[in-house]
């Protein structure tokens, strides 16, 4: 208590010059005369347009944190974006799958793709389906957007597809538009390029035109899409064009497949039947 008031003493002055201006502001702020309360009023204004330029200075403490929880809103986004990607093109698979079985007049089984093999020679699908849900060898693959392959060995909860792009697929083919016939073969360079073979140079076959499973195929049903022709080649070495044909699936994005629940007659497989390819 000395202390305070040997400090008081001590700075008197300030003290009083202090309390005389704290008197004649409040003696101020009660009068009522005209020109007081103009100075008042610019005052305020003053004391206003102040706080108003300083409430634009950024707060150094506040803005890191601000920060942060932007940066953290950020990332919840760029996840959220990621996984409403991933679905809508899943979904989107998903329904031209459903399309697919719901035009068709056959059975069909829906599949996941869960493992697969590529390489010169042969390329391969594993299948999540096996000879428990009715699948066998030889029975059509396909999904939304046209022919993938036929099933070449099954165990009971697996299957094994052989595609498109393999040294041994053939499938009878023909011309959508004008019924012209062929057999289907891989390139053997692009993964999404066939070859349409046996087409002699004096029958009707236009690029852009689809093609399509033949009715004479004794493996695969009639009018499965398979791709559109882009090149037509006339050798003159050759009887027969030379057709290229760009598939409508696109083999290195399948995820998801449908197995057709028909087999061809018994002795066209019977070969595969009996090689046993390993299924895991």
């Amino acid at each position: 208590m000395d202390r305070w008031l040997r400090f008081i003493r001590h700075h008197r002055e300030f003290f009083a010059y202090g309390v005389v201006v704290l008197v004649s502001f409040l003696l101020m702020s009660l009068n009522t005369n005209p020109q007081i309360q103009q100075i008042r009023t610019m005052t305020a204004v003053a004391l206003g347009a102040l706080e108003h330029i300083v409430s634009w200075v950024p707060n150094p403490i506040s803005l890191a944190r601000e920060n942060e929880l932007l940066r953290q809103k950020n990332m919840q986004l760029a996840d959220e974006v990621n996984r409403l990607r991933s679905a809508a093109l899943e979904n989107a698979r998903l329904r031209s799958l459903i399309g697919l079985k719901e035009e068709a007049p056959h059975r069909y089984l829906a599949a996941r793709v869960v493992g697969r093999s590529l390489d010169v020679l042969r390329n391969t699908l594993t299948l999540d389906v096996g000879i428990s849900d009715g699948v066998a060898p030889g029975m059509a693959v396909v999904n939304g957007d046209g022919l993938v392959g036929r099933i070449i060995s099954a165990s009971h909860n697996y299957a094994i597809a052989s595609l498109i792009p393999s040294r041994e697929f053939r499938a009878a083919v023909c011309d959508q538009r004008s019924r012209i016939e062929g057999i289907l073969k891989w390139s053997g360079e692009d993964i999404n390029q066939c070859l349409m073979m046996n087409v002699s140079k004096t029958l009707d076959v236009k690029v852009g035109d689809v093609v399509e499973t033949s009715r004479y195929s004794a493996l695969f049903p009639q009018g499965i899409k398979v791709g559109v022709i882009e090149h037509v080649e006339n050798d003159p070495a050759s009887l027969f064009h030379r057709i290229t044909v760009r598939t409508f699936v696109d083999f290195n994005r399948l995820e998801e497949v449908f197995v057709y629940l028909v087999s061809p007659p018994s002795n066209v497989f019977s070969g595969i039947r009996a090689s046993g390819t390993a299924i895991p």
